[in-house]
């Protein structure tokens, strides 16, 4: 029993861990480390190196160290190239494009934290082209793991007496201990370029337009102006793409054109392009493009900020509720579909005040419960500028787990749970039909008995 409550705090513990970036991979340490071979699961492989930075990562979260943790840590890695292989039969796919918008977002957080993209190529000794191309495997397979398990566990549900039976499992003395939470919403409201801005950006591409027919390198130009992290630095080259791979006001230009043949500036979500198609072959299509995206002005500013005060004086006459007006008007997509709230792992409509961002933190630190603040200028993690509004809901004080007040966690830990075990029950069924081999150095860990 003592042995199973363990694991259950563990996984307790392991839902508020993120997804790891793939940066660990890239990081330089002092010990040299002979890499090899040291599992196969069908046409997958695991490195050493693999296990030891999964398990430096375990360690690094506060986890005890033991051969068991690291046969553990093993046998997911066996999972995993397992459902990889078995993404393969399913015909489970993860296309490119969904990898280079997950890398981007993970590229914008981790320049935020280092302070900008300089500081990256600094700390790693490398490119920020050279970095994302070392990572991309490792993304595509992490989305591909995370599609495969969702296959298998996606209409899993608790109910509340599993919520109770997995809570009262826990010794009193191992329940989790939570800081101080707070309960507090946001509506962003982003500046959106006027008409000036946009005619700025389109008459430079006209002109950039006008120099190419001149003679001039489409691939000089677009590494000096494109603002496309993912190709300005290979000339603008996006390679080939199927249609309904981009976006449909890129592909619809870039299919009207004759190989060889410019773009007019195209708009889309992205801002405006200058497209060269390249090549057609079959349903795909190669280009390469110029991307620029205009820049508010102060005037464009104004106006976002005086929006989104009018909309803070509805809210503050009652005539519509903060949550109803977040859903309806914010450009906050991560918390907008949440009525503005911020949410933990779990769910759970509040965060702990440690993991706020401090600019956040230190302005609810002034607010009194249940009040809004005027229109504030904030830095996103991309670099630009955007307006909010914070509704501070509530403050919860540091307390030990119970169900009453983080029910939410508690069913979020219990679901994580049943998926495993439901991962696992598939682990069992499915490895005598997948060829697995593990070094006889792993031997003791009795992986594939």
């Amino acid at each position: 029993m003592k042995k199973q409550n363990n694991q259950i705090r563990l996984r307790f513990i392991a839902i508020s861990a993120s997804i790891l970036f793939a940066f660990s991979s890239l990081a330089q340490t002092n010990e040299v480390t002979i890499d090899r071979i040291i599992a196969k699961v069908d046409n997958y492989i695991i490195l050493k190196s693999e296990l030891e930075r999964a398990y430096l990562d375990f360690l690094s979260r506060g986890q005890l160290r033991g051969s068991n943790a690291k046969c553990g840590i093993l046998q997911q890695l066996v999972v995993n190239k397992m459902l990889m292989a078995q993404s393969e039969i399913d015909s489970i796919y993860v296309d490119d494009a969904e990898v280079d918008l997950n890398l981007d977002r993970r590229m914008a957080a981790i320049a935020q934290q280092f302070g900008g993209e300089s500081e990256i190529e600094r700390a790693y000794g490398k490119s920020i082209e050279q970095i994302r191309s070392e990572i991309f495997d490792n993304i595509k397979e992490q989305l591909t793991i995370q599609r495969m398990q969702s296959e298998l566990t996606s209409s899993m549900k608790v109910t509340p007496s599993e919520v109770k039976k997995f809570f009262r499992a826990f010794p009193q003395d191992s329940l989790p201990y939570f800081s101080t939470e707070v309960s507090l919403a946001q509506i962003v409201k982003e500046a959106d370029p006027g008409k000036t801005q946009k005619d700025k950006v389109r008459n430079l591409l006209l002109d950039l337009r006008g120099r190419i027919e001149n003679g001039e390198s489409f691939g000089a130009l677009a590494k000096r102006y494109s603002q496309d992290p993912g190709s300005a630095a290979n000339g603008g080259q996006l390679g080939f793409y199927s249609r309904g791979e981009l976006a449909p006001e890129y592909e619809a230009a870039s299919l009207s054109m004759e190989p060889g043949g410019l773009s007019m500036p195209i708009e889309t979500q992205f801002g405006y392009h200058l497209i060269q198609l390249q090549e057609k072959r079959g349903n795909t299509y190669k280009t390469r493009h110029i991307l620029i995206s205009p820049q508010p002005d102060q005037n464009d500013y104004t106006k976002a900020e005086n929006y989104l005060d009018s909309i803070r004086n509805l809210i503050v006459l009652d005539s519509i509720k903060f949550e109803s007006a977040a859903k309806d008007y914010s450009d906050d997509q991560l918390t907008s579909s949440a009525g503005g709230f911020f949410q933990d792992e779990s769910g759970a409509l509040r965060v702990s005040a440690e993991t706020l961002d401090p600019n956040i933190f230190f302005t609810i630190d002034t607010m009194k419960i249940g009040t809004i603040t005027k229109p504030i200028r904030f830095q996103k993690e991309d670099g630009s500028y955007a307006f909010r509004i914070i509704y501070y809901k509530n403050k919860i004080a540091p307390h030990q787990a119970n169900l009453i007040d983080d029910y939410q966690k508690i069913a979020a830990a219990t679901l994580a749970q049943k998926k495993n075990n439901k991962i696992s029950e598939w682990f069992e069924k499915a490895r005598g039909n997948v060829f697995i081999e593990i070094d006889s150095e792993y031997d003791y860990c009795n992986i594939t008995k």
